[in-house]
């Protein structure tokens, strides 16, 4: 499959039929970008596990931080991989191998994350690839929250946002507003 680009429709499908993210390379940091997506996705009714060996049994945001992949035990519906494209091939394997344990769906590859390799095998193994795009961004843009600047465009339409199209709608978890 060809990764130059996504439609709109592809990239809401992805969003709508998925509920759990693991964030491969989460950081406990606010300054960094896996923070505030993570911070976002879980004020959207996410679930979103962080895996960073270097903080594994801590918390971020309040979600239990584990060392790998492996000691999660689904299910799980999207690797999202915040690290880098070189990084990328080691952990899309590992997430081929535990696909079925934690009934995986889609690789997700951050903003200036691309590994050609990674995706064929993924696709290979059967699982949805989404490279270099932002999962906050993406559903912040698809629901009509912001524009392409990052900020609400202020425009009027009569179109329905695309995630609103799939029914997706801002997911309140119980008990945190």
């Amino acid at each position: 499959m060809k990764h130059d680009s996504y439609s709109d429709d592809e990239i809401a499908q992805v969003l709508s039929d998925t509920r759990v993210f693991a964030f491969v390379g989460a950081s406990a940091n606010a300054n960094r970008p896996s923070y505030f997506a993570m911070k976002y996705l879980l004020g959207k009714g996410y679930k979103v596990i962080p895996i960073n060996p270097g903080a594994a049994g801590k918390e971020i945001l309040g979600q239990k931080v584990y060392a790998t992949l492996a000691e999660l035990d689904g299910p799980v519906d999207v690797i999202d991989i915040f690290r880098n494209s070189d990084a990328a091939h080691a952990i899309a394997r590992e997430a081929i191998a535990l696909k079925d344990k934690l009934s995986l769906k889609v690789i997700w590859m951050q903003l200036g994350v691309r590994n050609d390799g990674a995706a064929a095998e993924a696709e290979t193994a059967g699982l949805k690839i989404i490279m270099n795009r932002c999962a906050k961004i993406e559903y912040g843009r698809l629901s009509g929250e912001i524009g392409w600047a990052g900020v609400n465009s202020g425009s009027i339409s009569s179109l329905r946002p695309k995630l609103a199209a799939h029914g997706v709608q801002n997911h309140v978890i119980p008990g945190r507003g």
